[in-house]
């Protein structure tokens, strides 16, 4: 075999690197430092590569790795061995092309002008108001904001155990086909015998949608029951997420005041659906009492009208019993229920699930086999597994003390930095509503805010027809560490100060 000369030598230290992906293996930091080149075209098909002595030499691997790394390449036809040569990259190792597409060229009218998107699209939701974080948001030492997950609670050791044992050998069967319209039924089951019961749900096998989040099921909701005849009743404020899916089928809205006691059941008009969160109030927290939820149901028999219950951050519950579902208190099927699976573990897994009578799921299995066929079989099977295995429970537990102990702090940070400002210390869930002092507006002070490194939810996007100024917004405590509570509200006492200096207010 022919020694490197020096040019071969330089060439292969500036393309073999391997890469600083700590989760990888060393056998996978080795393929992705030798693939890479392969597919960006700087290795070309033909081209020789180092020997493996000559490769593990030049990045402190054994021999051994490289020789295994080689053999595996060979065998999936990006690389080729040809005797007394050495290896070589494969001819068809890289994916066949179209090759360099045309630059574009400038447009300009009649047939060679672009479509007017905007004067195409029929259902937009630009411009409408809802949570939104700033891009480098992540870095915010202070972010009490909503889609976050603390890493340090990411049950990592019982997750991996759960989608290692999903991708054995004997279970590939149980998720690989394609389930068109169906769901993995070990999941259905987890669902059925050890989530629903503990709010007090019983339901059949057919009466169960996985969703790809509790979002998709607003969607899937919306297409099936919604149009612009339909009066819907929402809660002000409310979910906004929920608001901006329901609004692309363009419904009646009718807002319905919240209190300290949830939604005022008293007060509601005529409704065809009504949405509510009563576990945990999004986003006053607040949990519907159980002699209004009676009433609510029997007010909903009387006008014929629809419930979507979106369970809300049931399981966060840190004092008191456990208010059962309005599902289960449901006698006449008139309450579709909505839950989340993924939430407390991270809202990035989009799985959840709809409760309804066997021909409402019927018809949005149909619907939801047109959008994405099913949610993934995979992760369906790995969280069953989770489930099944005590994870879930024991990782709730786990979640619910940390929340606790976190609401808690941030109590005690509000009383010391900002005694004006008032809240209600939740029963549970991971955030707390605040009403500021009348002058305050919540999108102003979230603003200055984000300058001393805080990040808040200002009110104004959880309601219809917010007043102005709005003076709430909500805290998050899902991602921020305990010890940075403190430092935190000391740091938005600041930037309150900051807004009344600007204001001309005196605190």
């Amino acid at each position: 075999m022919s020694i490197p000369t020096p040019e071969h030598q330089t060439q292969w230290k500036q393309l073999f690197v391997l890469p600083q992906q700590p989760g990888l293996p060393l056998q996978g930091l080795l393929r992705l430092a030798v693939v890479k080149p392969i597919l960006e075209g700087r290795l070309p098909p033909g081209a020789p590569m180092p020997s493996s002595r000559e490769l593990a030499r030049l990045l402190a691997l054994s021999r051994n790795t490289v020789t295994a790394a080689y053999q595996q390449l060979v065998d999936e036809g990006f690389l080729e061995a040809r005797p007394r040569s050495g290896v070589f990259v494969a001819q068809d190792a890289q994916p066949a092309s179209v090759g360099h597409a045309q630059a574009p060229t400038a447009f300009g009218v009649g047939a060679n002008a672009p479509p007017d998107w905007g004067a195409r699209v029929l259902r937009s939701l630009a411009g409408q108001p809802t949570l939104s974080k700033p891009a480098q948001w992540r870095e915010a030492p202070y972010p009490f904001v909503y889609g976050t997950y603390d890493p340090a609670l990411f049950p990592v050791d019982g997750f991996r155990e759960c989608c290692m044992r999903s991708l054995s050998r004997a279970q590939l069967s149980n998720w690989t086909p394609d389930f068109e319209t169906e769901d993995v039924p070990d999941l259905i089951e987890q669902i059925r015998l050890r989530l629903l019961p503990k709010r007090g749900v019983f339901a059949l096998k057919d009466e169960i949608l996985v969703t790809v989040g509790a979002q998709q099921a607003f969607q899937l909701l919306a297409d099936a029951l919604l149009d612009e005849t339909r009066r819907l009743g929402f809660e002000e404020p409310g979910h906004p997420h929920a608001r901006n899916t329901f609004s692309l089928r363009r419904p009646r809205w009718v807002p319905v005041a919240v209190d300290e006691d949830g939604l005022a059941v008293d007060t509601l008009p005529p409704l065809d659906y009504l949405f509510v969160t009563p576990s945990h109030q999004s986003p006053t927290t607040a949990t519907l009492s159980l002699t209004r939820r009676e009433w609510l149901l029997r007010k909903a028999e009387l006008a014929n009208f629809v419930i979507i219950e979106d369970d809300y951050e049931a399981e966060n519950l840190y004092e008191g019993s456990p208010m059962p579902a309005l599902k289960s208190l449901d006698k006449s099927g008139r309450v579709v229920y909505v839950g989340s699976l993924s939430k407390s573990l991270s809202p990035a897994l989009r799985l959840g699930y709809i409760v309804a009578p066997r021909a409402l799921i019927a018809e949005l299995r149909l619907l939801r086999h047109a959008m994405v066929r099913h949610p993934s079989a995979f992760l369906q099977h790995a969280y069953a597994l989770f489930i099944s295995l005590g994870h879930h429970e024991s990782h709730a537990r786990r979640v619910n003390q940390v929340m606790q102990e976190r609401l808690a702090q941030a109590a005690r940070a509000l009383r010391e930095h900002l005694p004006d400002f008032a809240f209600t210390l939740p029963r549970g869930g991971a955030s707390m509503w605040v009403r500021a002092p009348a002058w305050v507006d919540g999108a102003e002070l979230a603003l200055i805010a984000q300058r001393h490194g805080v990040l808040i939810e200002p009110g104004d996007v959880f309601f219809l027809q917010p007043p102005y100024p709005c003076p709430f917004f909500r805290l998050r405590l899902s991602s921020i560490a305990s010890e940075r509570i403190g430092e935190g509200m000391a740091a938005l006492a600041r930037a309150v100060d900051e807004l009344a200096q600007a204001r001309g207010e005196r605190r």
